[in-house]
C-alpha cells in the first residue's frame, strides 16, 4: 500500500470540519499505512461484510426495543460501514464517498418523477395525484431500467436467452427475506396469484408432503419438502401484506417471553426446567400466553 497524506489533524481545523467531513477525516487517519490501526489496515471491501450484517441486525433491534439511545449508536456504527468502504474504494481509485452520495441522490430523484418532475430539484413543490400504489408501480419499472444501465455500465454481455429476471437478487440475503424478494420479483412479470385462496391451499399441498416425507424417513425430502413448506409460508405473508422477517422476530420474541415467565413461575414454586413434567410446562405456558405475553 503506498503512502497516503496524512488528514489535518489539528484540532483548530476539525472542530470547523462538519460531522460528516470529520468522520472522512478520521477514516482517512485509521487506514494511514504508517500511523493507522493495524486492524483496520488489514481489512478489504470483502472482509466487511460479515459486519456490515451484524450492525444491520444491531439496527433493527434497537428499533424493536425502542431504544432510541442505541439507535442513535447503532445507526454511527451503521454509517462507519459506508465510510470504511468508501475509504476501501477510494485507496484503490473506483469510487468515494462524494460518488456514493451523489449516486443515491441521483437514484432518488430518479425514482421519484412525481416529487422532482423532469428530474429537477427546481421544479419539487407540486401536489401529489399519484397513490402509493402506483407509486411502487413506476418504482420497480424505473429499478429495472436501472438494472439494463448496470449492465452497460459493466460492459455485461449476455444473451437475451440467457437473462433472467431474477439474477441481481442478492444471494447473502437471509434466507427468509431472500424468498420475498424472489416471489415479489416473479410476480412483477405475472407469475403469481391473484388471491389468497390459492395461496393457502399451496401451503396446506406442501404440508402434507412434509407429512408424506416424515412417515417414509426419508431425510433428503424431508428437508425440501420442509424448504417449500417455509417458501409458502413467505408467500402467505406477502399475499397478507405481512414482512416474514418482522413475523418471524416477533413470534422469537414471544416465545423467549413466555419461555422466560415459566422459568419464573418455576422458581417461585422451587422447582428447576429440567425436572419439570412436559404436563406442567404444557399449563404453564398455557397461563403465560392467557397472560397476554
Amino acid at each position: 500500500m503506498s503512502d497516503q497524506k496524512l488528514p489535518n489533524s489539528n484540532s483548530e481545523q476539525a472542530n470547523e470540519e462538519n460531522p460528516i467531513e470529520r468522520l472522512l477525516n478520521i477514516m482517512a487517519m485509521l487506514r494511514n499505512p504508517k500511523y493507522g490501526c493495524p486492524w483496520d489496515l488489514e481489512q478489504s471491501i470483502a472482509s466487511l461484510a460479515p459486519f456490515t450484517i451484524e450492525e444491520v441486525y444491531e439496527v433493527v433491534d434497537a428499533i424493536e426495543r425502542n431504544d432510541m439511545v442505541d439507535l442513535e449508536d447503532e445507526l454511527g456504527d451503521l454509517l462507519f460501514q459506508v465510510v470504511f468502504y468508501a475509504q476501501l474504494a477510494s485507496e484503490n481509485e473506483m469510487f468515494s464517498f462524494k460518488d456514493i452520495a451523489n449516486t443515491v441522490s441521483n437514484k432518488l430523484v430518479r425514482r421519484h418523477p412525481h416529487v422532482f418532475p423532469e428530474g429537477k430539484l427546481e421544479l419539487f413543490g407540486n401536489e401529489q395525484a399519484l397513490s402509493s400504489e402506483q407509486v411502487v408501480v413506476n418504482w420497480e419499472a424505473i429499478k429495472q431500467s436501472e438494472r439494463e444501465e448496470k449492465k452497460a455500465r459493466r460492459g455485461t454481455e449476455s444473451k437475451p436467452e440467457d437473462e433472467s429476471i431474477l439474477d441481481d437478487v442478492p444471494r447473502a440475503l437471509p434466507a427468509l427475506e431472500r424468498a420475498r424478494k424472489l416471489q415479489k420479483r416473479a410476480a412483477s412479470v405475472g407469475f403469481d396469484w391473484p388471491d389468497i385462496e390459492p395461496v393457502f391451499a399451496k401451503l396446506k399441498e406442501e404440508v402434507a408432503e412434509l407429512e408424506a416425507a416424515l412417515a417414509n424417513e426419508d431425510k433428503a425430502a424431508i428437508q425440501s419438502e420442509l424448504g417449500d413448506v417455509l417458501f409458502s409460508a413467505v408467500n402467505l405473508a406477502r399475499h397478507v401484506g405481512t414482512e416474514p422477517e418482522i413475523a418471524l422476530r416477533e413470534s422469537n420474541q414471544r416465545f423467549e417471553k413466555r419461555f422466560n415467565w415459566i422459568e419464573s413461575a418455576l422458581q417461585k414454586q422451587g422447582k428447576r426446567l429440567q425436572n419439570a413434567t412436559l404436563d406442567e410446562l404444557d399449563q404453564l405456558w398455557n397461563q403465560a400466553k392467557n397472560s397476554g405475553l
